[in-house]
């Protein structure tokens, strides 16, 4: 018995009339599938709206109820080659591991195949030199017709399956003309084997492969990277919640289960389940994922909380006000979709280009056979000449023109301290003008430090640190973390509420607040956003400024970034009080504070209708959305997993240089792939006619066709050097002494 889908279980109401449901696709393999598939779906009657994410493969379908069903689009999502069956994270995932696996043993055969038939194919090669006789060279080839055969019929299938899956659709996609010019290739070397021919084209048939594939799991599997990602963001929320029955008594509920208006207990060290107000209790709570800001935020009755922010001392009652798909995280994933499903287009525009491009090529080797056979040739040269032609054409130094640059940067890059997420990461750096950045975790050090460390007496910052081991609180964990000290005194004791004391030799040791270490001095003038700890050691009693300090070279960075004729602007999500002082100190006039994600995105869509390409750098989860938005985006290495996933690079250590890095080595990049381009173009220009002619055989074709290929590496691998103020691999996570003392003041008697 046929099963049937339960559609309506999987669906969703978004209207009077109009629900939506989001579908998993396969067969998806290029951005043009994007374009076939909602093109397919906008003209059939009751669809509303049809959008497809490629980096999840999860179609969204709005449909009139009283127009259509999803059987109906689902059936002409299958007649045009695409599967489809309602969208469930496990499932999405299996299948996609599934695919990933099968493409890498596709990669392995492939590759292993290639290497074999190289060795055979150099050995045939240099026999012609040494006058190797018939029988031995067939020996050769059919050797390689051993390997050659099987392999493409296993590693193949990838295009194969999808050629068939279009043609059936009457739909020529990508996969069609590389499917036709391999067999073609291999059907060609077996009659030339058979009939004892001096040459035979098993290795650029499989060497084609070879490349093609390697693209294709690269995808496969920067897509699994973001997806991987994306899924940490829903995490956040948590699985469970603890509420309120009419009855008072607790019940453990899915999150996903809460309404508005429902009542929840939150513990310590618990994360709030959904956007809400507190009702009662007293705490202090973590919204650094959120916000960025890592200090604690001191709630009480009637504050707004956020769904994925962390409650630290108190139990707290909440009234949730966003639950479902409402919540500020959900949002957040929502722009993020949104932002993404934009910049997509720009991936479209080159999968355009080559699509025209290779029917061209297989229009030009067909027009080629009829013209040689309208000539007066025969069948069997006709058809050497148009493979020669379609060996000659083949995209290779095109295809290479651009990767080839990439990974040469890449390694460049790698050894500045930046990874690149994307294969049009260096593209889209070196065509960015403005840069905006985010201040918390950006601009500044993601954790705070002892701001005024070296102004205080020699050794007084680890006998401090030591002491503040024995306590959790976060402005202690800034002081230990600033000292050297790997073990606290054995004998310390946190008194609630006031700080951490010790006896040493003789001696009282105290940290924490200035009535508990006894400060007799003036209340001090803070900075926007700082903390004071006290430490009093005997009667000595020092003042210990707290806060995020800014990364040592920021201020290098920015002139540099200016230099090179870049706008510099940022975004915060802080307190304008606490964004002033560092633009001020940065020279950076252009600058807002108290942003949310969607003022991030459009302040960066106000800097594009201005007509400036934005580089957007940050770390919180409230970058996410504008980083996927912006034109190019760049991440530390602290950063969230999802802001990381949206960004094009990451870079490594605490310093800013290797954003001036970035954009540096991207922009050498471009011109050296605009470099690729031309020769690529100028080889085709003057190989195409010669090939046409018939003044190449294929063994010719193929080997220009090699050279082609290796020009453009050589070019590429121009781009090698390492630019002589890129930063050394040992990048100091401590500020110098000189930006420390220019923000310390004399707090030490």
């Amino acid at each position: 018995m046929e099963e049937t889908v339960d559609f309506a279980h999987w669906s969703r109401r978004t209207g009077a009339g109009v629900a939506e449901i989001d579908l998993a696709i396969d067969g998806i393999d290029c951005a043009a599938c994007l374009d076939e598939i909602e093109g397919a779906l906008r003209p059939l009657k009751g669809i509303e709206r049809a959008r497809l994410n490629l980096t999840s493969r999860r179609l969204t379908v709005a449909w009139r109820e009283a127009e259509t069903n999803p059987a109906k689009f689902i059936d002409e999502l299958a007649r045009i080659g695409y599967g489809a069956f309602p969208f469930e994270t496990e499932r999405a995932e299996a299948a996609e591991a599934a695919q990933t696996k099968w493409l890498l043993k596709c990669l392995a055969v492939a590759a292993f195949s290639a290497m074999n038939i190289m060795l055979l194919s150099v050995s045939v090669w240099s026999g012609e030199a040494t006058y190797m006789d018939a029988p031995t060279r067939d020996f050769f080839h059919w050797m390689s017709a051993l390997i050659a055969l099987p392999a493409a019929a296993y590693a193949g299938q990838p295009f194969f399956r999808n050629a068939m899956a279009g043609l059936r659709a009457r739909s020529l996609n990508m996969d069609v003309p590389i499917s036709l010019g391999i067999m073609l290739a291999l059907g060609m070397s077996v009659y030339e084997t058979a009939h004892h021919a001096e040459h035979a084209y098993f290795d650029s048939a499989i060497m084609l492969l070879l490349f093609l594939l390697s693209g294709r799991v690269f995808d496969q599997l920067m897509r699994r990277k973001t997806r991987a990602a994306a899924a940490n963001l829903t995490a956040l929320k948590g699985e469970r919640a603890h509420r309120y029955a009419p009855d008072g008594s607790l019940v453990v509920v899915p999150v996903g289960a809460l309404r508005t208006g429902d009542r929840v207990l939150v513990r310590p060290g618990e994360r709030i389940p959904a956007d809400a107000r507190l009702i009662s209790g007293r705490s202090e709570v973590d919204e650094s994922v959120i916000t960025g800001e890592t200090s604690r935020r001191p709630v009480e009755d009637g504050a707004g909380l956020y769904a994925g922010s962390i409650n630290f001392d108190g139990a707290l009652t909440l009234e949730v006000t966003a639950a479902g798909q409402s919540s500020l995280l959900d949002e957040v994933g929502r722009l993020v979709e949104k932002a993404s499903e934009a910049r997509g287009a720009y991936r479209r525009l080159a999968d355009r280009a080559a699509k025209i491009y290779a029917p061209m090529v297989h229009a030009t080797a067909f027009a080629t056979l009829v013209g040689w056979l309208l000539y007066g040739s025969t069948l069997h040269d006709a058809i050497i000449t148009a493979i020669a032609v379609l060996i000659i054409t083949c995209p290779c130094a095109l295809a290479l023109a651009v990767p080839a640059v990439q990974v040469v940067a890449s390694g460049s890059l790698f050894r500045a301290g930046v990874y690149l997420n994307s294969a049009e990461a260096l593209e889209r750096l070196a065509e960015a003008d403005w840069v905006v950045f985010d201040k918390s975790g950006t601009l500044t050090l993601p954790t705070p430090g002892v701001a005024n460390a070296a102004s205080l007496p020699a050794g007084l910052l680890d006998t401090a640190a030591r002491l503040a081991m024995a306590s959790r609180h976060p402005l202690a964990a800034a002081v230990a973390r600033a000292g050297m000290a790997r073990m606290p005194f054995a004998n310390a004791e946190e008194v609630p509420g006031a700080g951490v004391k010790a006896y040493v030799d003789g001696v009282e040791l105290r940290l924490g607040s200035a009535a508990f270490c006894e400060w007799s001095g003036e209340a001090p003038s803070l900075t926007p956003g700082a903390s004071v700890l006290y430490f009093r050691r005997g009667e000595d009693v020092c003042r210990l400024e707290i806060r995020q300090a800014l990364r040592s070279d920021a201020v290098e960075s920015i002139a540099a970034l200016k230099a090179m004729g870049l706008g510099v602007s940022i975004l915060s999500g802080d307190l304008p009080s606490a964004v002033a002082p560092v633009a001020a100190t940065l020279g950076i006039d252009d600058w807002k504070g108290g942003m949310k994600p969607a003022d991030k995105i459009a302040a960066l869509e106000a800097l594009k209708a201005r007509g400036l390409r934005v580089l957007m750098v940050g770390d919180g989860l409230n970058d996410a959305p504008a980083l996927a938005a912006a034109h190019g985006s760049l991440s530390p290495i602290s950063a969230v997993d999802l802001a990381q996933a949206q960004s094009d690079a990451v870079f490594l250590g605490e310093k800013l240089q290797p954003v001036v890095e970035a954009i540096r080595t991207s922009r050498k990049a471009r011109v050296l792939m605009r470099e690729n381009l031309g020769l690529a173009i100028i080889y085709n220009a003057i190989a195409v006619p010669l090939a046409v002619m018939g003044f190449v055989t294929p063994l010719i074709a193929a080997a220009a066709m090699s050279g082609s290929s290796i020009l453009v590496t050589l070019n590429a691998l121009r781009g090698r050097a390492v630019p002589v103020d890129a930063p050394s691999g040992n990048n100091d996570a401590r500020p110098t002494p000189a930006s420390r003392l220019a923000m310390a003041g004399k707090v030490c008697p």
